[in-house]
């Protein structure tokens, strides 16, 4: 009987050393949870997790989860950083960059984010096209080999051509900062400006005329005797600048120049003589420098009419 009572004092006491002994591995406990901390791990992936920690460095608290920081990444905090409970810690690539608000007044009160957009001037960009003239050039023919005596013949006017440019322009508080060329189109090519350098032409009464006819028969030598049935080397003029360097129509004795009657001829022949030039009659009423001796220059219409005529040689005779 005395047996049966020991063993179960025996097992009362055991009873009470192992509740003795909860009891204080509860108190434990709570006193290493009482300094954990509560800290939310965001993977760079977006990816969360939350976890207990009595540590508070940055770099312990991803190592005692067994996270690694691979060479592309960085974390918020910084790794050195010691963080509190309630904190998050952001995994992000390296090139990520948080805005944060800095403290930039002097009595220490930090800038509020209202103000600063208040306070940011956003860049705008624009894309401007543009029509720009393309400048015409200046060709020039010689088709003489003076020096003196010569004068510019504008054969074709020129005009200016069109370019087109697409610019993309960017603008902070309504200044242009920067522009950069898109495209180039011409839309209309320049045209050039001819322009002929020739021997001035005189009166016929003042300056000889170097002839430009062609020559259809075979020269023959000249006469210096007065028109009396002789032969002359005729040839033809009209009224134009090539001719007589001013289209005026006027002869030297002051009458219109007319097809059919008016003749250059020297002054042996007075103005109004009726000259019979193979058949034909005409009268002297205008002069030539280069018009000496047995020649005559007969007026037509049309300078193709004198290139037509060409060179011939004619009896002349004087009409009574």
């Amino acid at each position: 009987m005395r047996k049966e009572e020991n063993a179960s004092i025996s097992i009362m006491k055991i009873i009470c050393v192992s509740i003795i002994l909860i009891l204080i591995s509860g108190i434990g406990v709570m006193a290493v949870n009482t300094g954990l901390n509560d800290v939310t791990i965001t993977l760079q992936n977006g990816y969360e997790m939350k976890v207990l920690t009595a540590k508070t460095k940055v770099s312990d608290i991803l190592e005692e989860n067994n996270i690694i920081i691979e060479e592309n990444q960085k974390a918020i905090p910084a790794l050195e950083e010691k963080i509190t409970s309630g904190q998050n810690i952001k995994i992000t690539d390296k090139s990520y960059t948080e805005v944060q608000i800095a403290k930039i007044s002097k009595e220490g009160v930090e800038t509020s984010l209202e103000e600063l957009l208040e306070n940011y001037t956003p860049i705008t960009e624009k894309i401007i096209k543009e029509q720009i003239p393309i400048p015409y050039e200046t060709v020039t023919k010689n088709i003489t080999d003076a020096t003196e005596n010569a004068t510019n013949k504008v054969l074709q006017q020129g005009k200016d051509g069109i370019k087109e440019i697409v610019y993309k322009a960017k603008y902070q508080n309504n200044v242009e900062i920067e522009r950069t060329v898109i495209s180039e189109k011409v839309i209309k090519d320049p045209v050039n400006k001819i322009v002929q350098v020739q021997k001035t032409q005189t009166s016929r009464a003042s300056t000889p005329r170097t002839p430009t006819l062609p020559t259809t028969t075979t020269k023959k030598p000249e006469k210096t005797t007065v028109a009396n049935g002789e032969t002359y080397k005729i040839t033809a003029y009209c009224s134009c600048s090539k001719c007589c360097g001013k289209p005026t129509g006027t002869t030297a004795s002051g009458t219109k120049a007319t097809p059919g009657r008016t003749v250059a001829a020297s002054s042996k022949f007075a103005f109004g003589t009726k000259v019979n030039i193979g058949g034909h009659i005409y009268t002297v009423e205008d002069r030539g420098g280069a018009i000496s001796g047995n020649r005559i220059d007969v007026y037509v219409g049309s300078h193709a009419q004198a290139l037509q005529w060409g060179v011939k040689y004619l009896p002349v005779s004087i009409e009574k």
